[in-house]
């Protein structure tokens, strides 16, 4: 009976300890989050969130004065803390990091459209953050969240079962969304753009740089996204008509590189005859590589952009080589879809 009295008491404390164990990232986390239940990427005074910082009686001062227009999707804020705190709630089972992260899911589920897309901010609608953003994946990351609650995925099974069956619902609906939103031209499926008016769901303009345009970036995630669900007919055509796109759109005989130079960055597009990239922004109608500059202009030759907006915006990139090459005839492969 002793060694039994024993055995429940360092049973219990052991449950206590785990119960209080911190994670130092999750805490500032927690402490960063904001009432509506998102997180922002910068404060009040617009500083750039950096969990790194300590948080001295002035920093917390910051974070407290930052309000729920903050919160935000963009620049992976909201998805990145809530996979964090699931991960740190996996290891420590300390409950105020799953109630943080739950906070942040039913955030996702709340600013969610009826059409299933995602604005870039909420509840903040001011300028262009009322648009439904795939724009630096805000919307896939979000969606990605959701499914892994959805499906229990990467310690997201400890999420409370009336959130999972929302998320399952919301994860319909931005599929839904994404399939309705890749731009037809002359009837068919090509890529998408990366923002959509919010009750048309017709590809919109955001920042002056940033026009209306198909964007590559982007759709190479979107395309990673759908990939991850059950390959019905619809999402098939959605990714055959995609690849087929970038196949069709490959500029070859150029590489696009980043260097360092007097400690400014300089961004390079120059002649090699073994390299592919693709153009961030094509043109909608015309799949031209366009530019867009800080005064609204768009151009179509790299060499007609500002100094300030070649160097300062990536125009160019590979990604969706790998795409091309690997991902897309292992996913075929798996789903056994032939052609």
């Amino acid at each position: 009976m002793i060694k039994s009295g024993i055995s429940i008491a360092a049973l219990c404390f052991t449950t206590v300890v785990s119960a209080q164990m911190k994670d130092t990232l999750a805490e500032k986390i927690v402490l960063y989050q904001l009432p509506v239940g998102g997180w922002g990427k910068q404060l009040n005074d617009k500083s750039v969130v950096n969990y790194n910082m300590p948080v001295d009686k002035n920093l917390l001062r910051k974070i407290k004065a930052t309000g729920d227009d903050h919160a935000t999707i963009d620049n992976n804020a909201t998805s990145r803390e809530i996979n964090i705190l699931i991960k740190a709630y996996a290891a420590t089972k300390n409950p105020e990091y799953l109630k943080s992260a739950e906070k942040g899911i039913h955030y996702l589920l709340l600013m969610q459209y009826d059409n299933g897309g995602f604005p870039q901010y909420y509840p903040n609608t001011g300028l262009y953050r009322k648009q439904v953003t795939y724009n630096d994946n805000a919307m896939i990351n979000a969606l990605t969240v959701l499914y892994n609650v959805a499906e229990g995925k990467s310690d997201f099974d400890a999420v409370d079962s009336k959130l999972r069956e929302k998320s399952k619902t919301a994860l319909q609906k931005g599929i839904e969304c994404i399939l309705k939103t890749q731009v037809l031209q002359k009837g068919s499926p090509s890529i998408w753009a990366d923002q959509y008016n919010e009750i048309t769901l017709q590809p919109d303009k955001a920042r002056a740089f940033e026009p209306i345009s198909l964007a590559t970036g982007e759709s190479v995630g979107i395309i990673r996204f759908l990939m991850m669900q059950p390959a019905t007919p619809e999402i098939q055509k959605s990714i055959n008509a995609a690849i087929e796109w970038f196949k069709d759109n490959k500029i070859e005989g150029y590489s696009y590189n980043v260097a360092k130079q007097n400690g400014k960055t300089l961004r390079v597009l120059a002649e090699d005859k073994n390299s592919v990239i693709w153009a961030r922004f094509y043109d909608i109608h015309t799949n031209k590589p366009l530019f867009g500059d800080r005064d609204g202009s768009v151009k179509y030759n790299y060499n007609d952009v500002s100094e300030e907006r070649r160097n300062g915006y990536s125009w160019f990139g590979d990604s969706p080589q790998k795409l091309i090459d690997k991902e897309y005839p292992k996913w075929k492969l798996k789903n056994t879809i032939g052609g």
